[in-house]
């Protein structure tokens, strides 16, 4: 698999340079710079991994899913540069759906072939419930429900305030969860760490992630120009453009490293990946490309279809439910996928 990720990258991103350069066709440049992103997103994945084995599964797992989410942060903040908001909040919609369905559901489907019954943090569980409730249910229907009554100036003010509580929430939650109380998230994690020895080193791995998120940033912008085709060539609509395609793309690094840490039995990591990943997206990068978004062509306000909507509440409920015991099998994980799947078909139909 890393050789795989080698020849995306090497072979991808010089491509993908030659193609801007020379105005390759739209749908070649489309393949490239996908398979570019996902290639740098396997090494943004183990670059994390390292990081992870040095500082511990809950830094890990925050590192890998801000990096992760900075590549999806990248392409939604080029993607608003050229007007196109409503793939912006699609393709929010499809990191929730993607991180809690598909990579949470792949997650606890790999490691729950390897292994019979899994466990992680139960207190993990406990406090991730509580802010999928809030970010999702709560800071994302309110708007919603409110902007109806509301004239397009007051809803973009309502949605900058709750952007302000958002992140301000999320950045007092990491003040909880990794000063405060600490000792009440211990790792349940059972790997022997002291045998554990990084890929890279902590400056080899921050340099391949600074090096890496700028070579994102440079794809993305390319990935973006194609959008619009892909719409008149396959009839897909914004929606599912954002929700399936860019989603799947801009996450693949957390697709890759929490199946991976699933395998290895470090489902604190994994859950942390997916869950942690999740509440980023909404508690820190959506309210951030709303504040980025006035200085846009077009502001983008905190609303979501109601079909996003409805998608984001039921995920978020399903895994809260599965996985407030704090254990996981291969069943539940195959119960998170149809979930994916049953709501990408309608996303394609819509």
């Amino acid at each position: 698999m890393d050789k795989l990720f080698a020849v995306l990258v090497f072979v991808g991103v010089p491509l993908v340079l030659v193609g801007a350069f020379f105005n390759w066709s739209d749908m070649v440049m489309f393949f490239l710079c996908c398979t570019s992103i996902i290639g740098l997103s396997g090494y943004i994945g183990r670059a994390t991994e390292s990081l992870a084995i040095v500082s511990g599964p809950r830094i890990g797992g925050l590192l890998n899913a801000t990096f992760g989410n900075a590549v999806e942060l990248i392409i939604s903040i080029f993607t608003l540069k050229a007007g196109m908001v409503g793939i912006v909040l699609a393709s929010l919609t499809g990191s929730v759906l993607g991180n809690l369905l598909l990579v949470l559901g792949l997650s606890f489907f790999a490691g729950g072939i390897k292994f019979k019954r899994q466990k992680f943090s139960v207190h993990d569980s406990r406090y991730n419930a509580g802010l999928l409730i809030f970010a999702v249910i709560i800071a994302f229907v309110i708007p919603e429900v409110f902007s109806m009554s509301m004239n397009p100036q007051k809803t973009l003010y309502l949605s900058i305030g709750i952007a302000i509580i958002l992140i301000t929430l999320y950045l007092a939650g990491l003040f909880f969860k990794l000063v405060t109380h600490r000792g009440v998230f211990a790792s349940s994690d059972q790997p022997e760490k002291e045998t554990e020895v990084p890929e890279w080193t902590k400056g080899k791995s921050i340099l391949i992630l600074l090096l890496a998120t700028v070579v994102v940033a440079f794809v993305s912008e390319q990935l973006v120009h194609t959008f619009e085709m892909l719409g008149e060539k396959f009839g897909w609509t914004e929606l599912f453009i954002g929700v399936i395609i860019v989603a799947i793309v801009g996450n693949a690094a957390e697709h890759v490293s929490a199946i991976t840490m699933a395998v290895k039995n470090k489902m604190d990591v994994s859950v942390e990946i997916a869950v942690g990943s999740t509440l980023q997206v909404a508690m820190f990068v959506a309210p951030i490309l709303v504040i980025v978004s006035l200085f846009m062509p077009e502001p983008m306000s905190l609303v979501f279809t109601w079909p996003e909507l409805v998608a984001m509440v039921t995920a978020a409920l399903l895994v809260i439910n599965l996985s407030n015991d704090g254990e996981s099998n291969w069943f539940e994980g195959l119960t998170l996928f149809a979930a994916y799947l049953i709501m990408g078909i309608g996303f394609y139909l819509l």
